[in-house]
């Protein structure tokens, strides 16, 4: 099935009727989509700033008809695009403001091994076999980021290196047990145990007792890498159209997807839209919940080497991690803190100043030129969902906080399913993502609670 019709140019300043009818359908102080952001303009990033972004890509007009329709022009909607159009199958990516504008654009850049839960607890859960496989998928996740990088999006910068530090003995001891764990029974080797002085000579705080760094394990500029993707994903033939927030989805054969200003039909509807989904798929509302995080980036930095010794990046084991890594720059990237209603706070210098200012005092007065804050997704046992949500509808997301590449992996997973290699999906579907208790209404203040709870239990080092 080929595609049709033939897309309108978007101007270079959106109208004010096109403002009018979108915020008219979708501006409520519930959208995710819609509470923080300018409509078609990424944020006010450091990230942002430091990439080369493409020209505005025109909006869905009129009717088309595809094989396969994304919803979500983030990490897992481009590389099913990219990995689709290179099967030779006609695919229309339509997303709400533009490629690489949410949280795949906004986060951390790190690409961190395995899942959120450790693969013992996956062994227990769901027995030897599977979870060996995952973790082989996982690895893969990773080979497949780090090799889109380097062919598509060399200014992002991969570079090996992601460091876990630890406040407690306790939870120091943990993770290096894991870390053996993996090298005996999975035959992982890239991990180095570090206690106090060892990890102060890396990370310049005082502040934690020791941790681990995964030199599998990398981290790279993130929109560089999310526009890399959309051009490689349009080069293979696939077409995005920014701007089109999708407004309901019919369910059958074909799919018809409706846009404020066009319809598309399509074969295959894939649903890359995370913690944007905006309740598009009741099984994604149920089980994937939308929370808010939140960066900052400093001036560039005199001694770099006073903060991060080596060029790594960093995830302390507070249950709200603080997170960091030096950009090309020297600056340094530092992300804190977490909201769960959809308006961010209204001084996200102030919020993350905070816990920037405990782990290094050395900055207590350094410059901050950026700061932002992104929406992602999170599931009840931090796992992914990988699910069927309609007649060939599928959705990969709630990868709560391992995005890059388990989003990346999980968006080549979705064309081999599309494509009837299913084998892979069956068993990423196969992890537990049971639905939040209270539904899509109650999760937010019941994860408020909880996520106050546990605040203070980091409070208290309990």
């Amino acid at each position: 099935m080929g595609s049709k019709g033939i897309p309108q140019p978007l101007p270079r300043q959106i109208t004010c009727e096109t403002i009018g009818i979108i915020q008219g359908i979708y501006n409520n102080p519930m959208s995710f989509l819609y509470a923080n952001d300018e409509i078609g303009r990424y944020p006010e990033s450091w990230y942002a700033a430091s990439t080369q972004v493409d020209q505005p890509r025109p909006w869905l007009r009129g009717r088309m008809e595809c094989d396969v329709c994304i919803i979500g022009a983030g990490f897992t909607g481009l590389s099913a695009a990219l990995h689709l159009a290179e099967r030779g199958l006609s695919v229309v990516v339509l997303e709400a403001h533009r490629a690489g504008f949410g949280a795949s654009g906004r986060n951390g850049g790190q690409v961190g091994t395995g899942f959120n839960m450790g693969q013992a607890d996956l062994e227990k859960r769901l027995g030897v076999d599977p979870a060996h496989q995952l973790w082989t998928m996982s690895e893969a996740a990773k080979a497949l980021t780090r090799k889109l990088a380097n062919t598509h999006a060399r200014d992002a910068g991969f570079a090996p290196g992601v460091a876990h530090a630890f406040y407690s003995k306790r939870d120091m001891a943990e993770h290096f047990k894991e870390a053996d764990y993996l090298a005996d029974t999975y035959g992982y080797h890239q991990i180095d145990a570090l206690e106090g002085p060892a990890l102060a000579d890396v990370i310049k705080t005082k502040r934690y007792v020791g941790g681990t760094i995964d030199w599998g394990a990398g981290h790279l500029h993130p929109l560089r890498y999310a526009v890399g993707l959309a051009r490689a994903a349009e080069a293979a033939g696939a077409i995005i159209h920014e701007v089109s927030p999708v407004k309901r989805i019919e369910d059958g054969s074909p799919n018809v997807v409706h846009t404020d200003r066009g319809q598309l039909k399509a074969g295959w509807v894939i649903h890359a839209t995370n913690g944007y989904h905006e309740r598009l798929n009741r099984e994604q509302s149920r089980r994937v919940m939308p929370i808010n995080n939140f960066l900052v980036a400093t001036a560039p930095l005199d001694n770099p080497e006073e903060v991060l010794a080596k060029n790594i990046a960093v995830a302390d084991a507070k249950f709200v991690l603080n997170y960091y890594r030096l950009s090309h720059d020297n600056r340094l990237i530092f992300g804190g803190g977490e909201s769960y209603g959809s308006q961010f706070p209204t001084n996200i210098f102030k919020k993350v100043r905070k816990p920037l200012r405990k782990l290094f005092p050395q900055l207590r007065d350094v410059e901050l030129t950026h700061a932002w804050g992104g929406t992602l997704g999170i599931t009840p046992k931090r796992l992914p969902l990988f699910a069927q949500v309609g007649t060939q509808q599928l959705t990969a997301s709630g990868f709560s906080g391992h995005g890059v590449a388990l989003a990346t992996f999980a968006g080549k997973i979705l064309a081999e399913t599309v494509a009837g290699q299913e084998e892979r999906f069956d068993l990423l579907s196969s992890m537990p993502v049971p639905a939040f208790p209270g539904g899509s209404s109650l999760r937010a203040p019941i994860m408020t609670l909880a996520m106050t709870w546990f605040s203070l239990r980091d409070k208290l080092g309990i």
